[in-house]
């Protein structure tokens, strides 16, 4: 004879009305888990051991700040600031916000007078605009950025930084906008000017 106390509980049902919230919850869970993962590769990329500050010659005046006061690790999150490994991680996460968050929501159509490229990762201006645009994004879609975060988002950082990209002169300028006939060309930058060239 079964024991009643084991017996197997009934299942649990989900009202169909509660259905849309869980799974809206749960895509909403998903994408939170992405980006901290995202965010975990890039702290993984980082170095474990800050650098050592230079110590001061013995007849140098003694600093009010010491070591403990430096900043560990890189000075900069900024893309342009990073170099090597720590760069490559930077733009495959960067990658990831423009190919499945950017683009599907800002891309709009591309035309002569807003253009955009496929390789935008090979325009040196676009990646640092689109960077710069991304962490400002992480730190105001933040919940501790409040209830406006996204609005301040939007428009202080958003739609200058689409101004600047979408121009016609801008980075893209000289990619083809046409999908039948695809070009890409990064423009040459000025070179700088050589001390004693002129001479």
């Amino acid at each position: 004879m079964s024991d009643p106390s084991k017996a197997a509980p009934e299942p649990f049902r989900v009202p169909d009305g509660d259905l849309d919230d869980l799974a809206s919850t749960l895509a909403k869970t998903m994408a939170e888990v992405r980006q901290h993962g995202v965010i975990l590769d890039r702290l993984g990329s980082e170095p474990t051991t800050a650098p050592t500050a230079p110590q001061p010659a013995d007849d140098a005046p003694a600093s009010e700040t010491t070591d403990a006061d430096q900043a560990e690790g890189p000075t900069s999150v900024f893309i342009l600031a990073l170099g090597g490994e720590a760069h490559a991680v930077e733009l495959a996460a960067l990658s990831d916000w423009v190919n499945y968050l950017f683009l599907p929501v800002y891309g709009r159509e591309i035309s002569t007078t807003r253009p955009w490229c496929d390789q935008w990762h090979e325009h040196p201006e676009a990646v640092a605009r689109l960077h710069a645009l991304w962490l400002a994004w992480q730190q105001l879609t933040d919940a501790e950025a409040g209830l406006s975060g996204p609005s301040t988002w939007h428009r202080d950082h958003l739609d200058q930084a689409l101004v600047h990209l979408r121009a016609p002169d801008g980075p893209f300028a000289a990619c083809t906008t046409s999908p039948t006939r695809p070009n890409h060309r990064v423009l040459a930058t000025p070179a700088p000017e050589l001390a004693g060239a002129s001479q």
